[in-house]
């Protein structure tokens, strides 16, 4: 599983973002617009929601439940100051999705139990898209947390976030993520189209080592 996150300040920016990226075969972004005032985040969801739908993308939306609900869109993700995943969920009923942020298995054993359909779990390395950045996991945080997942018979899908590069990806995998999100490395990449499909194949053939495994 690939997630995008947008970061950009301007609507043409994001919209550019999302159609390179779902022509490479992204199948899942999520709208990030910390700051923006929300008559801007509503228009550019509003743009990107035929975009998404055309290439059957998920579209989810960063902290705005409201939003969410008015667009009808495919879910949203909560950081940990953000609404309770409970209180989200009653918002928005059972069909749409909602991930959470988690950085410590801790986090993760308190979300045990919930309706919630995803964990971002980071960061895995410095990113500068994130401002008050929690303490670093890397290789070893992951596989540490995955293990005690496992071991406390917690099974949500768990999402690698945090300055991933392509390098990363095999090794991400193999600590038993499910999956990983990217925003600057796509965003950087000198055709990020193609950098998408690249990192979806990666992707695809890391899982595929861990199963046969």
């Amino acid at each position: 599983m690939l997630q995008f996150i947008t970061n950009a300040t301007s609507r043409d920016e994001i919209v550019a973002q999302v159609r390179q990226v779902t022509a490479g075969g992204c199948g899942w972004v999520q709208l990030r617009m910390k700051d923006a005032p929300r008559e801007d985040i509503v228009a550019v969801a509003q743009e990107l929601k035929p975009i998404c739908a055309e290439s059957e993308c998920i579209l989810i939306i960063d902290d705005h439940v409201d939003i969410a609900r008015e667009l009808e869109l495919d879910g949203v993700h909560l950081g940990k100051t953000d609404m309770a995943p409970m209180q989200a969920r009653a918002m928005l009923g059972g069909k749409p999705i909602i991930g959470v942020t988690a950085n410590t298995f801790e986090d993760i054993q308190g979300y045990a139990g919930m309706d919630i359909d995803y964990i971002g779990l980071g960061p895995f390395r410095f990113t500068s898209t994130k401002k008050n950045l929690s303490p670093i996991l890397g290789l070893e945080g992951y596989r540490t947390i995955m293990q005690q997942c496992a071991a406390e018979g917690i099974f949500i899908p768990t999402v690698a976030i945090g300055g991933i590069e392509t390098a990363d990806i095999d090794s991400l995998i193999a600590t038993g993520v499910s999956g990983i999100a990217l925003s600057g490395s796509l965003i950087r990449a000198n055709d990020t189209t193609a950098e998408t499909a690249k990192v979806i194949s990666l992707l695809h053939d890391a899982i595929d080592r861990r199963l046969n495994q």
